[in-house]
């Protein structure tokens, strides 16, 4: 049995960072509701106005990607920093290691997509909309997220209309067909089960 779910920008929740060092827009959480400490996975987006380090989320992978502003660079466990703009690959690394983030020129957004590690693994993928596009997403549960633009999606025939910043919420038993038609950039996350 799969189910759809529209996530309007309006209703995302917006709380602070674990840290205090800033804001967060959740787009969607499982369990619902669940608090920062106990969350199997979570999709959100987050303003970074100033240098200094992430919030550590103890057994958790993490994918990072740019949605605006002129990039970022994250010094990860100590190693060399990694610089991130919005035509960068989503990265991926573990949550629960020291990251210290330097701006390359003024304020960020970025997507994290977080799940729980040795429960749920995610893949993180930024697709261009021009016209028509189809893609096949795999069972388990898949988001998409509409970041510019406005991108309609349809699935096995339901059809929903994404504006900036909603997000779709797909459970699925099995792969199936998601075509998407519009004009704009949208990420979309697999989510499944070890």
């Amino acid at each position: 049995m799969s189910s759809i779910t529209h996530l309007k920008a309006a209703n995302h929740r917006r709380m602070p960072w674990k840290n205090g060092g800033g804001e967060t827009v959740e787009i969607a959480v499982f369990p619902d509701n669940a608090a920062l400490g106990d969350f199997d996975w979570r999709v959100s987006m987050a303003t970074v106005a100033t240098d200094g380090p992430f919030s550590i989320f103890e057994g958790i992978d993490r994918t990072l990607s740019v949605l605006s502003g002129d990039g970022i660079a994250l010094a990860i466990d100590c190693r060399e920093p990694v610089r991130l703009t919005k035509i960068s690959t989503p990265l991926a690394f573990p949550a629960d290691v020291p990251v210290m983030a330097t701006l390359s020129d003024g304020t960020i957004t970025d997507l994290n997509v977080m799940t729980r590690r040795g429960r749920l693994e995610h893949t993180v993928e930024r697709l261009a909309v021009d016209g028509m596009l189809e893609e096949t997403v795999q069972a388990g549960t898949v988001l998409l997220v509409c970041r510019d633009g406005a991108v309609s999606c349809t699935h096995d025939g339901a059809q929903i209309d994404l504006d900036h910043d909603d997000g779709l919420l797909l459970q699925l038993d099995s792969p199936s067909a998601l075509k998407l038609q519009g004009a704009g950039t949208a990420y979309l996350i697999h989510i499944h089960a070890l």
